[in-house]
């Protein structure tokens, strides 16, 4: 699938509107699980459970670059099968590598290139485990294969939601906690953060975990449930797939509606303008609601702002809605966006890079109006989620920059200024590597705190762990590039963002730390390969004693390394 997206692939016939979206299509559904023969299987996989049974199964990510076909795969009922499981799995030397949505970009579950005949097995999470109760009336007991939407609507029909979220509805809640996932918000001004909630990452949310977890007295692979105030939780709550974590219980507290307005009027110039310049500054919506995302189509002038608000009843303007994705123009790829997409892979035309952002914008602004999308209002997962499968896929980079609320501004104009400069340098050279967007969220910090719960720790590895050294350091803006896969210069051009990041945001008066989902660790060629980004800017973002805690617990409870890959065992050493 993913080369369908590289220039000179050895095909002949032309990319055309129909094959683009057949190919979006897709990536969209559920692999295909073929059922595995009895005999191949107790041949290839000897003395596997009865219990659960085997398919063959592809493996796609979010873009498609990372695939592997005709891997073996299972879908255990309960979280006593996935013990069996995995023990299974010790006892005959492979690896076990948990599934939910394939929402994500980084090689945490396979690494490219890994063929039928590895001894990876998938264990898919959303068929079975799902489940779902009220603990309290502040608590939510849920399966990790359930899905963000399933959770919300469970929470809101119990009065209970989240303050933010990721935008994407079919992230299982398990994958999303592997990798401290979050959405926008941080306080307005005069703002309190409300009990059962927090404006950090989900991750932050956790009040305890059961997780499948070595054991040397027994000699195997047992379950076990960890609260929020054991150290060994800390590492578990943001795990990047070294662990397998069957069940949550996750703090919430009472769902509010939220209005969400949308506007394309406002000129990035202003929007992200310095700090003092006055006007309609991103840091001035911070203030006035707490909640604001901009997107900005490459080679625009004018990016897509949203910007969420409290409000407990419907402002007059405002389009009620009572379910989410409630923007159909950017969850089904517009015509002329479908066609130029077309065209530009299957002629190597990106010098339709300019062409194509314009046509997106153009069609944001138009879709906002048509479907009375500028202004809508309801229950808070109804304005939060808004992607769908169904989206244009794209490669992406992600970071957080770790500052102080006052300076979020700053952040977010060196770095578009210097992204305008690099991008306008490559145009004149006639090189452009990204025609997708910028995407920029603010959240607060995964205060341990927010949990109410005495002696709770902070997630060991999520982006948004405060730091201990800067104390002050309250808020984390995130940066975002996306592309379409295989465009040239796309891994160059990004490997000088995050070389600006690392070297503008060392710790002094500001911290880049990597987004775990996302592309870092770039070299001139590929992204997840850059040896001093792997082996010391990430371990030194959190600390060499914080991160050598984290890779100590993990290989505590999993010394057989029956959670992992060789990806991960680069990362970790």
């Amino acid at each position: 699938m993913a080369n369908n997206l590289q220039p000179g692939n050895g095909s002949s016939a032309p990319w055309t509107r129909r094959g683009f979206l057949r190919s979006a299509a897709a990536l969209a559904v559920v692999p295909v699980l073929l059922t595995a023969d009895p005999a191949v299987a107790a041949a290839e996989l000897p003395d596997f459970p009865d219990e659960v049974g085997l398919y063959r199964s592809a493996y796609r990510n979010w873009a498609g670059e990372i695939t592997a076909d005709g891997l073996w795969a299972c879908a255990p009922t309960d979280a006593d099968q996935v013990l069996s499981v995995v023990n299974w799995a010790w006892r005959h030397g492979w690896r076990v590598r948990p599934r939910g949505a394939s929402h994500g970009w980084s090689p945490l579950t396979i690494e490219s290139g890994t063929t039928s005949d590895a001894p990876v097995l998938l264990v898919d999470t959303a068929p079975h485990l799902t489940g779902m109760a009220l603990d309290s009336r502040s608590a939510v007991r849920a399966g990790t294969g359930i899905t963000l939407e399933a959770l919300l609507t469970f929470l809101e029909g119990h009065g209970l939601g989240l303050t933010a979220t990721p935008a994407p509805g079919d992230l299982t809640l398990g994958g999303a906690l592997a990798v401290d996932a979050h959405g926008t918000a941080v306080p307005a001004h005069g703002e309190r953060r409300t009990a059962g909630h927090t404006f950090g990452s989900l991750s932050n949310l956790v009040l305890e975990l059961t997780a499948v977890v070595w054991d040397a007295d027994t000699g195997a692979y047992v379950l076990r449930t960890y609260t929020r105030d054991e150290a060994d939780c800390a590492a578990l709550l943001t795990h990047l797939g070294r662990a397998l974590v069957t069940e949550v219980v996750l703090r919430v507290g009472a769902d509010a509606n939220l209005r969400c307005l949308s506007r394309t009027d406002i000129p990035a110039a202003e929007l992200f303008a310095a700090p003092g310049s006055g006007g309609r500054t991103f840091a001035s919506f911070l203030d006035a609601s707490g909640r604001a995302e901009a997107i900005w189509f490459a080679f625009t002038e004018f990016p897509w702002l949203k910007v969420w608000s409290v409000a407990p009843t419907r402002p007059l303007t405002s389009r009620r809605v009572s379910s989410p994705y409630n923007y159909p123009f950017s969850d089904n790829v517009p015509t002329v966006v479908a066609d130029l997409v077309g065209q530009i892979v299957s002629d190597a035309a990106w010098y339709l890079a300019p062409v194509l952002g314009n046509a997106q914008l153009a069609a944001a602004a138009l879709g906002l109006t048509a479907t009375l999308s500028a202004d809508i209002w309801g229950p808070s997962k109804n304005t939060l989620l808004y992607i769908r499968p169904t989206t244009l896929r794209e490669t992406a980079n992600g970071y957080a920059v770790l500052t102080t609320r006052a300076q979020v501004q700053r952040v977010v104009h060196e770095f578009t200024a210097f992204y305008k400069k690099r991008l306008t340098a490559y145009a004149a050279l006639g090189r452009f590597p990204v025609n997708g967007t910028v995407e920029i969220r603010v959240t607060g910090l995964d205060h341990p705190a927010d949990t109410e719960l005495t002696g709770a720790r902070a997630p060991l590895l999520s982006a948004l762990r405060p730091s201990t050294a800067h104390p002050e350091w309250d808020t984390a803006v995130w940066l975002d590039v996306l592309t379409l896969p295989g465009t040239p210069h796309a891994e160059e051009f990004l490997r000088e963002l995050e070389q600006f990041l690392l070297r503008s945001y060392d710790g002094t008066d500001a911290l880049a730390r990597v987004e775990w989902s996302k592309g870092w660790a770039y070299t001139e060629k590929a992204g997840w390969s850059d040896e001093e980004v792997l082996g010391s800017a990430i371990p030194g973002s959190f600390g060499e004693s914080v991160w050598g805690q984290a890779a100590g617990t993990f290989d505590r409870l999993d010394p057989h390394r029956v959670f992992g890959n060789a990806f991960l065992d680069r990362l970790f050493g």
